[in-house]
């Protein structure tokens, strides 16, 4: 009995042991998670966007070439059958058939245009037709009339000398009425001629008109210019063409038939972030589809003039991205994450930006774990990490968030501030200088630019210059123009450095 008694209290004490242990390594784990260490190597500063695939050359499947022509009245023709989007086809494959209805009713109103001219014309050929033959009938009889006053003339050779006056009156009247007769033939002639000719080009500008209207109708049956994959076209709004959309004459474009050897990712920065993106940086790219491929890239352009998108108030630049190599496993409309390296620092030292707090009046400072809240200057940051260029070494261990006792730490690195303030003074300076340039240089801008010498000058200008000019012409509100931190609708990741005082 006592024997059982001791081996129950000795499993007792060595549970009880076990689960102390098992809780202070715990608590040990728990706590090594609230810091964080000083790494040292190299730092990247990236723009992190969403993009969606493109092919970088594409063949547009258009609808029936003139439709734009002067002698159309074609408005929106909608898209009554398409192809689905992705199918493979072949140069003369069927894609698409347009809408003829609204198109056939104008063919129709231009058919009877055309009957109504033709009508025209004939009854101006009858009715010049009995004209004239009423006229050259009027002449005969003037004929007739100045051949009896020439006789009658001659027999009163023997008469009165008043009775030969009244015959030779008679017989001029005659000739005079007989010639005013034979001009205004002739000039009924020629009018005539040229209002029959007037009407003829008419019929013959409708005829024209009416062949050209059945030949493209004939059209609308659209096939592939080329193999390839048929991919929707894409709207200003960012909708695609489908089944019921409209095309213009100004944008017959039904459907694109891309190179998908050569794939571009299309995205758009924010105002904040476009001043760091160049032409030419390097750039990593995942795809949404495939999360466990990635890819690697350049920039190839960046927009020089923002735009806002449909939806929101935020200003961003479209930026264009080149995907090395190929793979047929990428496609257009694919959503890719793409990483901007705008900046690249080799051996510094970076911390989490979590551990990055500020006192009341700005100054970023650190709490260590030795007990000390070390101030800093700092420098670039990227969405996770900023640089440290003072006040910290490798492998210092930083506390990830306000300490319990944070305001029992001693403040140290006192003599940091006056560096941190000093900074700050001249980047203020620098921005006032930046302002003042572009003030200077909005007001220095020549009235008497080509467009060229315009779109060249507008292109050097810096995005504080452009702002200057304006709120000098007094095209924005006061305000408007400033960087908004993640303005609605922008997918580029606007990376904020965390502050806090130690009262927080």
């Amino acid at each position: 009995m006592k024997r059982t008694i001791i081996i129950t209290s000795i499993v007792v004490v060595l549970a009880i042991i076990i689960m102390v242990v098992i809780s202070k390594l715990s608590g040990k784990e728990d706590l090594s998670t609230l810091f964080a260490e000083v790494q040292h190597g190299e730092f990247e500063v990236v723009v992190t966007t969403t993009g969606e695939l493109q092919a970088e050359v594409s063949t547009d499947i258009k609808g029936p070439e003139g439709l734009s022509s002067r002698n159309m009245r074609f408005g929106g023709i909608k898209i009554s059958d398409l192809v689905p989007e992705g199918t493979e086809v072949k140069a003369g494959d069927y894609v698409a058939t347009l809408d003829r209805s609204s198109v056939d009713n104008t063919l129709k109103d231009e058919l009877d245009r055309l009957e109504s001219l033709q009508t025209d014309l004939l009854k101006k050929q009858l009715d010049t037709t009995i004209t004239l033959g009423n006229l050259r009938d009027d002449l005969v009889n003037l004929k007739f009339n100045m051949e009896e006053a020439e006789i009658t003339l001659e027999q009163s050779k023997y008469e009165p000398p008043t009775t030969i006056r009244q015959a030779r009156i008679s017989l001029d009247k005659a000739q005079r009425s007989y010639e005013q007769s034979l001009s205004n033939y002739d000039l009924k002639v020629k009018q005539a001629r040229a209002d029959i000719r007037d009407t003829e080009l008419q019929v013959a500008k409708q005829q024209r008109k009416v062949q050209e209207m059945q030949e493209i109708i004939q059209k609308f049956v659209i096939t592939a210019p080329s193999d390839g994959m048929v991919i929707y076209k894409r709207e200003w709004s960012g909708a695609k063409r489908k089944v019921g959309s409209e095309i213009s004459p100004w944008d017959p474009v039904v459907a694109t038939l891309p190179d998908l050897s050569s794939m571009i990712s299309k995205t758009y920065v924010n105002e904040i972030d476009v001043s760091k993106v160049k032409a030419g940086q390097p750039v990593r790219l995942t795809v949404d589809a495939f999360p466990e491929k990635s890819y690697t890239g350049t920039v190839l352009s960046v927009a020089n003039i923002g735009e806002q998108l449909p939806n929101t108030d935020a200003k961003v630049f479209e930026v264009i991205m080149k995907i090395d190599g190929s793979d047929p496993i990428l496609r257009p409309s694919m959503t890719t994450g793409n990483q901007i390296i705008t900046k690249t620092f080799s051996d510094v030292s970076y911390i989490p930006l979590e551990t990055v707090f500020a006192t009341t009046d700005s100054v970023p400072f650190v709490y260590k774990k030795d007990g000390t809240r070390q101030v800093v200057v700092l420098g670039e940051s990227n969405e996770n990490d900023i640089i440290v260029e003072q006040g910290l070494k490798s492998g210092e261990k930083l506390y990830l968030s306000i300490p319990e006792d944070g305001d029992r730490f001693k403040l140290s690195g006192e003599d940091l501030i006056a560096v941190i303030k000093e900074r700050k003074r001249l980047k203020a300076e620098e921005e006032a200088k930046r302002q003042q340039n572009g003030n200077e240089r909005a007001r220095m801008m020549p009235g008497n630019m080509t467009p060229e010498q315009m779109r060249e000058f507008m292109q050097n200008l810096t995005p504080e210059q452009r702002e200057a000019m304006r709120q000098q012409r007094g095209a924005g509100r006061a305000g408007q123009g400033q960087a908004r931190p993640g303005g609605g609708g922008s997918d580029t990741t606007v990376r904020v450095q965390v502050v806090r005082t130690p009262g927080q």
